[in-house]
């Protein structure tokens, strides 16, 4: 009679367990499910975006160099798994972009005294001439890349 007693005890223990560890795998379930709507959503976003971006470079509304950056601002944002090297996948826009990362931007660019934001128009402009026709070239694979995802 104990260990009748003792056995129930324990099924009804294990049972317990059992009903809120699946409670628990059900909550993750919908936990990773609500975290892949918004990762999916972040994807959509940033696609959208880098479209626009290269449209907007392509029809030239839009700056290689200011565009350049955006667009590889964005691709490193991409949430995706096991993103490709985006450096070996796009190399013309990334070496435009390292080449113009170094001039001023927003509040450096406003302490430079006029020659010298001269003198870095005059630099950019040049490297983006350098780079124009291969950033172009590329864009298609940029646009057709973000469309598969």
């Amino acid at each position: 009679m104990m260990w009748t007693l003792l056995l129930l005890a324990g099924l009804a223990i294990i049972a317990g367990l059992g009903i809120y560890a699946g409670r628990l795998l059900f909550m993750l379930r919908q936990q990773n499910q609500r975290q892949q709507k918004v990762r999916d959503a972040r994807v959509s976003t940033i696609t959208e975006s880098i479209l626009t971006i290269t449209l907007a470079m392509e029809q030239q509304q839009c700056e290689l160099s200011e565009g350049a950056i955006r667009v590889v601002n964005l691709l490193d944002a991409l949430p995706i798994q096991s993103p490709p090297d985006y450096r070996q996948k796009f190399p013309s826009i990334h070496q435009l972009f390292t080449e113009i990362s170094g001039f001023a931007v927003l509040e450096a660019r406003k302490k430079l005294s006029p020659k010298e934001k001269w003198r870095q128009d005059k630099a950019r402009e040049q490297v983006e001439s350098e780079h124009e026709s291969k950033v172009l070239a590329e864009l298609p694979e940029i646009r057709q890349f973000c469309q598969q995802l």
